[in-house]
């Protein structure tokens, strides 16, 4: 017996060694063209990047030592369930009120002005490419998919599996015909799946009815399906202009230099934000990917919105903070910058508030 759990012990343990190197190793099977283009200050002809990121250092990050530490037991322990109470949003929110679901993870319904706006869906049971194995949900989501209200608009912020979920965006372009509106190259991957989506650069707008449109806006992070892809599409936000106030969705950003909040406030002013605050140790691993909370209220405050939500924690065990560190840790970073409670909150799956 021991002699087996010792051979499979090592078969594993070259498995996952594998997976780390297989990116370098085949990468003709791995890599994938979805945009093709002319140059610009952050596109070199086959890869995105952020022009400000080029000049800096940054920390060497070691995939099989991430992957030792999560299998040592260095991450804190999760739940395998944590009970959610769905609701069932109203059909349409008409005139200037905003309500404001959050489903889970970064995926938020917000209802305004008869529209209603959808941010990176996820009702997958495992934000992976594969059904098996992968992140998988605690939180069930807020809102069941059948009780969701038509939806109008769907914002994808980049290609990551726990933001680009293929198989929810494909029963929603059944369901409802949605306007998809992504970055450059995302609309690729979209479309081979037969979704419909409209990408488009940063700094570039798209109307979409009732007086409003979308912007999309430069974030710090990147973009990957199977590892040699790295950066083919391009990551972003959005400004959604409505007549009742603008409402900012940063999809999931690292803080890099902090100049992406400042630039996206020449959208503003805003009236709501929706900002990640998990997923963020070890921080030597994710500074560059994922803002901490109190960088997430720097960022908030950069933006000069009215009121934010916290969103990107407590669904999908990606990184090694406890469940409920982010808004523990986001109440303490309130507190120490000088915001009100009330003005950015982080709240339970499943609940809806009405934004002032």
């Amino acid at each position: 017996m021991r002699t087996f759990l010792r051979r499979l012990g090592t078969a594993l343990l070259f498995l996952l060694v594998g997976l780390c190197f297989a990116p370098s190793v085949i990468p003709p099977f791995l890599d994938r063209i979805y945009y093709q283009g002319p140059r610009s200050d952050h596109y070199d002809g086959a890869h995105f990047f952020d022009p400000r990121d080029r000049a800096a250092r940054h920390a060497e990050i070691t995939p099989a030592r991430f992957f030792n530490r999560w299998a040592t037991g260095e991450r804190a322990k999760w739940p395998d369930h944590v009970a959610v109470t769905p609701t069932v949003p109203p059909r349409r929110v008409d005139g200037q009120k905003m309500l404001v679901t959050w489903i889970g993870h970064t995926s938020v319904l917000a209802q305004t002005a008869g529209l209603n706006i959808l941010t990176d869906p996820i009702w997958s049971e495992r934000a992976s490419p594969f059904a098996f194995i992968g992140p998988k949900r605690v939180r069930a989501p807020g809102v069941r998919f059948e009780d969701l209200p038509k939806i109008d608009l769907v914002l994808v912020s980049h290609n990551h599996y726990d933001h680009m979920d293929v198989a929810t965006l494909k029963r929603l372009w059944d369901r409802d015909r949605p306007l998809i509106v992504t970055s450059l190259g995302n609309d690729t991957i979209l479309k081979r799946a037969g979704i419909g989506a409209v990408a488009r650069d940063w700094g570039q707008s798209i109307p979409v009815r009732s007086g409003a449109s979308v912007t999309i806006e430069r974030v710090h992070h990147w973009g990957s399906r199977w590892g040699t892809d790295r950066n083919r599409s391009l990551w972003s936000g959005f400004t959604i202009r409505l007549p009742g106030g603008n409402v900012f969705f940063a999809g999931d950003t690292g803080w890099g230099d902090g100049s992406w909040p400042a630039d996206a406030a020449r959208d503003g002013p805003y009236r709501f934000a929706i900002l990640p605050i998990g997923a963020y140790l070890p921080r030597e691993v994710m500074q560059s990917n994922h803002m901490n909370p109190d960088e997430s209220v720097a960022a908030f405050r950069l933006l000069g919105a009215r009121t934010a939500l916290g969103v990107h924690w407590g669904t999908f065990q990606l990184t090694f903070e406890g469940i409920d560190d982010p808004p523990r840790r986001l109440a303490a970073a309130l507190k120490a910058q000088g915001v009100a409670p009330d003005r950015f909150i982080a709240t339970e799956v499943g609940h809806s508030f009405e934004v002032p």
